[in-house]
This record gives C-alpha cells, structure tokens and sequence, in this order.
C-alpha cells in the first residue's frame, strides 16, 4: 500500500503490515483546526494556573489508564522494543505530575523594587503553539513540549510524524479525558503545503520542531519570516569521550546501551565514540562482545533490546552511511548488514578506526551503529569531540571528575554526562547550540520559552 501524496501511512515495522492509512488535512480541516486551537487559547488563559495543574494530574492518570494500550501502539508503529515502550509512558506521565507539582511556582509573578517603582514581572501565555514532532518518541517528545505550553496557558496544535498517527490519536484522547477546554490540544495530519499555511497563520503564536536539520531549516526560516519565535531541536553527533583513566567496565557498559537504545534512533545518544589509545584496544574489544550479546528480534517480545529500525528507507539510509564509511577507510567489527525478511533489521554494528574526515564522523548516524574513533590523548579528544557541527550532548568517562569538569566546560554542547549516558528529565534544560538547533526544553527553561515575559511597573511616588 503506497498513499505518498493524500495519505500519511503507518506501517509495522516488524510486520510489514498497514496499521493505517490517514489522509491529509484539507483546506478546510486545516482552518477548521485552526479555529479550534484559537479557541483553546481563549479558555485555557482563563484558567487560573492551579487549574492548569489539576488538568495535568488528571492527564497523568489518564495516560497510566491507557498505557499498555499506548506502549503497544508506539511498539506497533515504529518497532520500539516494548520494554522501552513502557518506560516512555511512564516518563511521560510522571513528566505531567512534575509539572503539576513544581510548575506554578515557576509562573508566579515576580516584584523587583526599581527606585520608587515597583516592578513585577509576569508569565503570560502568547497564543496557539504549532509543534512539528518526530517519530522515534511518539509521546514522550510530544508532552515534553506541550506539557509547559499548555500549563503556561497557551494551546497545541501537533503536526505528528505520518508514521506515529495512531500515537497522535491516543494522545488527542487523553487529553480529552482528562477534561482540558475543546481546542487546547488538536493534532492535525498535514502535509508540507498544510505546515505552512499553518505557520504563518496569523492565530498561530510561535512553533516548536524536533526533527532533522533539514526540516528544521525550513521550518524556522518560514516562522522567522513571519516574525514568529521557534525552538529547535534537530538531533546530534553526540561525542562518548573515554578517557585513560576511565572504569571501563562502567564505561562500556554505558557505551552500549546508550548507543542501542530505541535501536540507536536517539538524538541525545552516544554516536561518536572518542577513546583514548591506551585504552582503545580494549574498550573496543569489550564493546563489540557486548554488541554482540544484545537481544535483536520481535519488539513486543520483554527480552528484546533491539527492534526493526522505524522504516525502510531510514534502514536504506543508514546502510548507505555505513558502506561510505568503510570505502572511506572505516573497519567493520560487527554487523554492517541488512537482514533478510519483512521487519526493518539491520544487524547491530561497530566501526573500527573511523577519522574525521569520514561519512560516520561527520553525519548523525540514527540507528544501530557505533563508530570508534582513537584519541591520542585527553586534549585530542576534546578536540576531536567539538569537530562537529552538531552539539546536543556528550559524555565523559573518568576516575577524575576534577579533570572531566575541566573538559566539560569546553566541550560545545547542550548536555554533558560524566560517568554516565545521555537521558533527559523535567527537572532540567534540555536542548543543544550549533546545528542541533536552539531554545530548551524541559525545566523552567522549556516552561518560559513559550510565555510572554511581561513586566508591569506600578509607579508608587
């Protein structure tokens, strides 16, 4: 089934079979959303931000309610091994109860005296927000996001990845049930024209997207045009550095999983391994054994670490980094195929002796592959990690934290984990610089973004 140009298709990826076939928003379904969204402005500035919050908790609820229906339906539609299906769901409700709880007080007004004036700054909601989300977190990457826009006041409107609709269709009803204001949350299946009229649709406010550097680009130029604030996340080159003095036991155990997660289609995730060459022999070693070890099979499947990639031409896409990379002069230690069958898999590999110059270095690579650089020394290494022109994360691997700070304030990025690997959490920023984009998500950070930061002065002589 092949609906490219009416249709957002989603088919299992572990299957081949057409979970649902949805067709794109008309003209009419497009302002028909927007009206509702412009609605859902109206009656969520109303509520008072302790009502806000209710609707929060009452969300986290209704996603626990839902959430081996939710597990199962992200596992369904882009293979994520069910485990980490769950684990996603649970994310995200607590995600809502966190915001629930610690938000309000990020938005209470804040007086600041001002000679004989009383100052006092503001939160206050801008308007409808378009977010323009992936597919490798159907729920989590949506509610990371709307979770603070929608308790800052503002309403959501979610132009989801074609391939996740389902997900969309879940999330559209638990925010139902949980009892948020008709038009506070709209999900809409657009096409690139749709996307557009969207932005620069007068009612829309600002726009937030996660996704590839490309889509990104145009995205933020239209919303610039239109004099519009955007935030950006567009993935990374993430740096994994190992220093010489590293646990590599710990060190390898991290590099592994943080590489294979979600079957290494994570944006915040090791990717570039930088080690040192005293050790590079041995970590690497250690590594291709427990890449080996890993559990690749059915996703639905509590013992499977490892599913189909997400879709067939991401799969294509990968291979293609991958054989670029050793014509270029990479070694192959593990893996370097697609296998046979209906399911998206490609088998679990490590590149040896990967260089700057090379295709594994330079690009994101988004699926199961780690590539292995040797770093002559600590201040190579940071050197080696800040040559990209992507900084979202990177971690550091040392007995000496003194010294792992040190290179910590050096290295270009967004993130930085010392003996550990890349997560995200509500309790902190999250975001990176250079081409991994702009803006934060997450914290008090993400919960301003998309607040009109208003100081009203009161004149008191």
């Amino acid at each position: 089934m092949h609906l490219p140009d009416t249709h957002a298709l989603s088919r299992n990826p572990f299957t081949g079979e057409v979970i649902g076939a949805y067709p794109f928003a008309s003209a009419a379904e497009v302002d028909a959303a927007l009206a509702s969204v412009d609605k859902g402005f109206r009656a969520m500035r109303t509520l008072s931000v302790a009502q806000r919050a209710a609707l929060l908790t009452r969300l986290a609820a209704a996603i626990r309610a839902r959430s081996e229906e939710m597990a199962r339906t992200i596992t369904a539609e882009m293979g994520k091994p069910i485990t980490q299906a769950r684990a996603e769901v649970e994310k995200s409700a607590g995600l809502c109860e966190w915001y629930a709880a610690q938000g309000p007080a990020m938005l209470a007004s804040e007086p600041t005296q001002v000679e004989n004036n009383q100052a006092v700054i503001e939160y206050r909601p801008l308007g409808p927000i378009l977010a323009v989300m992936p597919w490798n977190f159907p729920l989590w990457q949506v509610l990371r996001g709307a979770v603070p826009i929608l308790l800052a006041g503002n309403s959501y409107l979610l132009k989801h990845a074609p391939n996740v609709t389902a997900s969309a269709q879940l999330i559209d009803e638990a925010m139902r049930e949980a009892g948020f204001p008709d038009g506070a949350f709209e999900y809409l299946v657009a096409d690139n024209d749709a996307v557009s009229r969207v932005i620069n649709d007068a009612r829309i406010a600002a726009v937030t997207v996660t996704g590839s550097v490309r889509a990104g680009g145009a995205i933020a130029a239209q919303a610039g045009a239109a004099l519009k604030k955007c935030v950006l996340e567009l993935g990374g080159s993430d740096p994994f550095i190992v220093l010489n003095d590293a646990d590599l036991d710990m060190a390898v155990k991290a590099a592994v999983a943080g590489r294979f997660q979600n079957t290494g289609q994570v944006c915040a995730a090791a990717k570039r391994f930088i080690v040192d060459a005293a050790i590079a022999p041995d970590f690497t070693a250690r590594v291709v054994e427990a890449t080996r070890a890993l559990t690749l099979g059915d996703p639905t499947q509590d013992a499977t670490y490892i599913g189909p990639m997400a879709r067939a031409d991401l799969r294509d896409e990968l291979h293609q980094q991958v054989q670029a990379t050793l014509s270029e002069g990479a070694t192959l230690l593990l893996g370097g195929e697609k296998l046979a069958g209906e399911a998206n898999f490609y088998a679990p590999t490590v590149l040896g002796n990967v260089t700057p110059e090379m295709i594994a270095f330079r690009q994101e690579l988004f699926g199961p592959v780690a590539a292995i650089t040797v770093a002559q020394n600590a201040e190579h290494a940071l050197q080696l990690a800040n040559d990209s022109d992507f900084g979202l994360s990177a971690t550091i691997f040392s007995a000496d934290e003194d010294r792992a700070l040190d290179m910590a304030a050096r290295l270009e990025c967004g993130g930085v984990f010392i003996n550990g690997w890349s997560a995200s959490d509500p309790r902190v920023a999250f975001g990176g610089v250079k081409k991994s984009g702009y803006g934060r998500e997450l914290s008090h950070f993400g919960l301003h973004e998309f607040c009109n930061v208003q100081t009203v002065w009161k004149n008191r002589r």
